[in-house]
């Protein structure tokens, strides 16, 4: 139970009925007083009034002065009820008359109450106020009365009558005393005391209850609702909405107290929410995180540094993480201690395993609000696997240093937009004859011939492999490689890394295997040749035998027949010329060039040289070739040899089904030529209803030396010439066969336009 004096209540109860007494008995006592006062007045006035009907009605009796008369009054007037006593005095205070037989005649004090009101001065006055005629006084038994004095004046009727006389200079000739008493009026005045009283209890009462009740219901109950709620509050918890539905200031304040709870309590949720963010972050941040005092005692850390190093309550940072017995020299803690910032370092030291670890510390100072630094946060990244990586990197960088300096290929590192040579191995000045501080600097397109610079340039910033590069050594001397292209950086810049290998050598090779090839293609070709230039020959034979004929027999030859003649043996010269030179340029032995070129006229070609060979086997050729092929980017003379190979491989197909197993009558021996447009690429296509190649040897055909004719039928090279040729004009050959019904090669060229991009 509250005391009143903590109780707000109370203290509004108790003063409010302090100030409710205090008004009530002052009201009480201010009406009592004022109807004590009426009461009075009332009774001075009476008494007043009857004096004055004394002294009236015994004036006549005085002037007879019938003393018969003036006693019955007296006697008469002092027998009513509340008159206590009835007396004259003359001017020596001797009572006269009385209502009281004993008391005539006696004489009393001039000095006392009844008269000391006018002889307390000299001379006695003559006249007096009705409030100096009055007196108050208690009998023996404590009964109140009331007593007026009513001077009897002398008055002008008094000297002239007859039966007695007064000198006029005699102002007073006596008085008349009236003594009522007060105990009717004391009754009265303490009746009604008791009721204003009684009425001023009731009032207070009711009025204190009224007032209770009040603040019981809407100050006291509403408060001690509102105490619970803000206790509440204060402890944290989810407040609801308070029972207090007053529309009056209370009410208000409850409204604004469940809204302040609802807003707390929102608030310290998005806190506690918080904190418990922060705090999780704070035990699970994947760093070692501790707190620490001037003393370098830790005593907050967190989970990553609790689990890596195990601390004791009460340890030293010194202790738990380097298990020394001091502090740590040049300790960042101790420099944001007194220069209150943030500091770095990197510190080394052993993990609760013994295995030595690498940290990056962070440290940053914690003030209060004073602005006093109290602690240190240090934080501490574990760099342990960046140092490992560091020193494995060194290793590396040291390893592929040596690689790079030591590989026996060529390697350049440009700069990404100029071309400039930034860094390059060894083996340049091997391989090019440049010394490495000769051609650091030199842009790595002077390697070309001046010709070919500008195409090489986007060449090398936009394929990853240029083939057949032809480049210039330091001594003058052309040599093939082939280029890799790699974008990189270097030294924080983007770069091309370049490497070069020289296939110089590799090229003679396999020129000397294309002129092999093309040997054997010759010797393949030598029956029908023969056969191409015997039938010249023949006409020419038969027109000199003609000639000589003539001259033996000294005849004539006619204009006409000699220009017929010597017309046939000018056009067969002519193509025996022409196929001798075919001959000599397919023999020959040239560096490839990529030139425009016609494939239909390439393949028309290839055929012309071989065809009379298909007509003596008895072999038809189908033609389906496009009227409007468009250029590629090819070296005629190597792509003939493809075309040749091809149909001598078609060739020696059919022949090798016929002379196994022949096919049912009416299936004649053919080749069909083809060629079109597919995309982007020009292709030509070679079948033939020959014996095929088995499904197993599909992947193989297409090797160095691997043959699937008959020993001493084939050297294996024929198709893998031709696929590399193909490969380096940038087409590609493939091939579709069933066994026992023909085979199909298909070559494909880029066209003109795709070519150059």
């Amino acid at each position: 139970m509250v005391s009143i004096a903590h109780s707000l209540t109370g203290k509004l109860i108790v003063l409010s009925g302090a100030i409710l007494l205090l008004g009530v008995s002052a009201l009480s006592y201010f009406a009592i007083a004022n109807q004590q006062e009426h009461l009075h007045r009332s009774v001075v006035n009476q008494a007043d009034r009857l004096s004055t009907t004394i002294k009236l009605g015994t004036h006549y009796a005085m002037m007879l002065n019938s003393r018969d008369d003036i006693t019955q009054i007296i006697k008469n007037i002092g027998s009513q009820e509340g008159i206590e006593s009835l007396r004259i005095y003359n001017k020596a205070a001797q009572i006269k008359f009385s209502n009281n037989d004993a008391e005539v005649d006696v004489q009393t004090n001039i000095k006392n109450e009844a008269c000391y009101v006018c002889h307390r001065e000299e001379p006695p006055r003559s006249t007096l106020e009705l409030d100096e005629r009055i007196r108050f006084y208690e009998d023996d038994e404590g009964h109140r009365h009331l007593g007026i004095i009513t001077p009897i004046h002398n008055e002008p009727g008094c000297d002239e009558g007859g039966c007695h006389f007064h000198p006029p200079e005699k102002k007073i000739l006596g008085a008349i005393d009236v003594v009522v008493s007060l105990d009717q009026a004391d009754r009265e005045t303490a009746s009604l005391r008791k009721r204003l009283l009684t009425f001023s209890g009731f009032i207070f009462v009711c009025t204190s209850a009224a007032i209770l009740i009040f603040m019981v219901r809407f100050i006291r109950t509403p408060i001690m609702r509102l105490i619970r709620s803000t206790r509440q509050i204060a402890r944290g918890e989810l407040t609801p909405d308070i029972d207090v539905h007053q529309d009056d200031e209370v009410g208000q304040l409850a409204s604004a107290i469940s809204k302040m709870g609802r807003d707390i309590a929102q608030k310290q949720a998005e806190l506690n929410r918080q904190r418990d963010e922060y705090q999780n972050l704070f035990a699970h941040v994947p760093c070692i995180i501790t707190v620490q005092d001037r003393n370098y005692r830790i005593i907050r850390y967190n989970r990553e540094f609790a689990d890596k190093f195990k601390p004791r309550p009460g340890d030293y940072c010194y202790r738990a993480y380097k298990n020394r017995s001091e502090k740590c020299p040049n300790c960042p803690v101790e420099l944001t201690f007194a220069n209150n910032r943030s500091y770095c370092s990197e510190e080394s030291g052993p993990d609760k395993d013994g295995n030595i670890r690498h940290w990056f510390v962070t440290t940053s100072p914690i003030t209060n609000d004073a602005g006093e630094v109290v602690a240190a946060m240090e934080m501490c990244l574990d760099i342990t696997p960046r140092k490992e990586l560091e020193r494995q990197l060194k290793k590396s960088e040291q390893k592929y240093q040596a690689i790079f300096s030591n590989i026996p290929n060529p390697v350049f590192v440009l700069d990404h937009d100029s071309l400039e040579i930034l860094d390059c191995n060894a083996s340049v000045a091997s391989i090019y004859g440049y010394a490495k501080d000769g051609i650091v600097g030199c842009s790595f397109l002077d390697l070309f011939r001046p010709g070919e610079r500008e195409r090489f340039a986007a060449d090398l910033r936009e394929k990853e492999v240029i083939d057949r590069a032809v480049q210039i050594a330091r001594d003058g001397r052309l040599m093939f490689v082939t280029i890799r292209i790699s974008p990189t950086e270097y030294g924080g810049q983007k770069v091309w890394l370049v490497t070069t290998s020289d296939i110089t050598k590799r090229l003679e090779t396999e020129q000397q295997l294309i002129q092999a090839g093309k040997m054997t293609t010759l010797g393949e070709m030598a029956t029908g040749v023969a056969h191409e230039l015997n039938q010249p020959l023949t006409v020419i034979k038969a027109a000199s035998a003609f000639f000589l004929r003539k001259l033996k027999r000294g005849e004539c030859v006619e204009p006409a027949v000699l220009a017929d003649l010597a017309g046939e043996i000018d056009g067969h010269v002519d193509r025996a010329t022409r196929i001798i030179n075919h001959l000599r340029e397919f023999g020959r032995k040239p560096d490839m060039q990529l030139s425009l070129t016609q494939v239909g006229d390439v393949l028309r070609r290839a055929f012309d040289i071989f065809h009379q060979q298909l007509k003596l086997r008895e072999i038809e050729v189908e033609w389906d070739l496009h009227p409007d092929l468009p250029a590629v980017m090819a070296d005629a003379g190597r792509l003939e040899q493809v075309f040749v190979n091809l149909l001598i491989n078609a060739r020696d197909a059919i022949e090798e089904r016929w002379a196994v197993s022949p096919p049912p009558a009416g299936t004649g021996k053919l080749i069909r030529l083809a060629s079109g447009v597919d995309g982007g690429r020009v292709f030509v296509r070679v079948a033939d209803n020959g014996a095929g190649i088995p499904k197993g040897l599909m992947e193989r055909i297409f090797e160095p030396f691997f043959t699937t004719k008959k020993v001493g039928k084939g050297t294996g090279l024929g198709l893998s010439i031709s696929y590399g040729i193909v490969q380096d004009m940038g087409g590609t050959i493939g091939v579709e066969s069933r066994e026992g019904e023909g085979t199909a090669f298909t070559v494909n060229l880029p066209r003109l336009e795709v070519a150059h991009g």
